[in-house]
């Protein structure tokens, strides 16, 4: 076939909702806010939101990611990242002397929350998430033993809690949605009186862009994911394009296209992770124009309106509202 036979992209398809959730703005904006008050540098822990993008740009602003609090100057301020934290780091940083901002996403904080609760009622927990992700550790390490963790629905049959009577299940916030339903069947299965949140742990934004993929994916021919590796729901987003039987790719930014992967394809469908900001969306369609595409059409879709407040002392002066992202 020549190159004059190939079918460059003609359409772009905008997923509606993508990119930036409320909790990911509000924990960028914590550190923004920060670093104008206290002035650079402003310690991390962990990154703040999982991108590449937004990471590089706040360190440019004088932020420093760490993972050992032993890396932090003693009088600091220090961020904890979006994903929360265990009680032990939450314990050493006040140890520390630390001044700490928490940019815990909310929802996150509600599963801690409730694991906090029904653990003092001698609850026994089973999470289902992914092994070694930060959120997951965070939740883990809100208890010194009793939960027990579940990454597929083999595990559930291996899990070993020391009672029954008294089980509850979490959720961590960015997972597949029809994956996390599929493992809290088998949970239920084997566990037919564990206790179920009243509302899914799986936040909002996860499930608002997988169903956007869901609507989009039959009407295009390619699906591109703007996301870092590193990013729970972006991975999501991808695998579940996938799943549906279109080709999909998940890229950190405009560069890693690769033009071959849009030989013959006439639709792009295109969204971003809960941590991509818009601007990598942005170079991505320039990218795509450049190979050919020469229409952007937006999905209709839900418009999400959740704002999240931030901490106490860092919020504007006289009740004023923060500017987005």
């Amino acid at each position: 076939m020549s190159s004059l036979d190939v079918l460059n992209p003609q359409e772009i398809l905008l997923a509606e909702p993508r990119g930036f959730c409320a909790g990911v703005d509000r924990a960028i904006e914590i550190v923004e806010r920060a670093l104008t008050k206290f002035g650079r540098p402003i310690y991390v822990r962990h990154e703040i939101v999982h991108n590449t993008y937004v990471v590089n740009d706040l360190k440019d602003k004088g932020a420093i990611f760490i993972e050992e609090l032993s890396d932090v100057p003693p009088g600091a301020t220090l961020v904890f990242s979006a994903h929360g934290v265990s009680k032990a780091v939450q314990d050493e940083a006040r140890a520390r002397g630390f001044q700490i901002f928490d940019a815990t996403c909310p929802l996150v904080t509600k599963v801690h929350v409730e694991v906090a609760k029904l653990a003092k009622e001698g609850y026994e927990f089973i999470m289902i998430g992914h092994k070694g992700h930060p959120e997951v550790e965070g939740t883990m390490g809100q208890l010194e033993s009793g939960i027990h963790l579940v990454e597929d629905v083999a595990d559930v049959a291996h899990v070993s809690p020391l009672q029954t009577t008294k089980l509850a299940v979490v959720t961590q916030t960015t997972l597949s949605v029809d994956d996390a339903a599929e493992i809290s069947a088998a949970v239920k299965a084997r566990f037919p009186l564990i206790r179920e949140p009243k509302q899914q742990d799986i936040c909002y934004a996860t499930q608002n862009r997988q169903d956007a993929i869901k609507v989009m994916s039959p009407q295009v021919d390619i699906v591109i994911v703007v996301g870092s590796p590193t990013s729970s729901n972006s991975n999501r987003l991808r695998e579940l394009a996938q799943k549906l039987g279109t080709p999909a790719y998940m890229v950190d930014s405009a560069e890693e296209l690769q033009p071959a992967w849009f030989e013959g394809k006439s639709r792009v469908g295109l969204t971003a992770g809960a941590s991509a900001p818009e601007v990598l969306v942005k170079h991505v369609i320039d990218r795509i124009k450049a190979l050919g595409a020469v229409a952007v059409r937006k999905m209709d879709g839900i418009e999400e309106t959740v704002k999240f407040p931030l901490p106490k002392g860092l919020r504007m002066d006289g009740g004023g509202t923060p500017g987005g992202h």
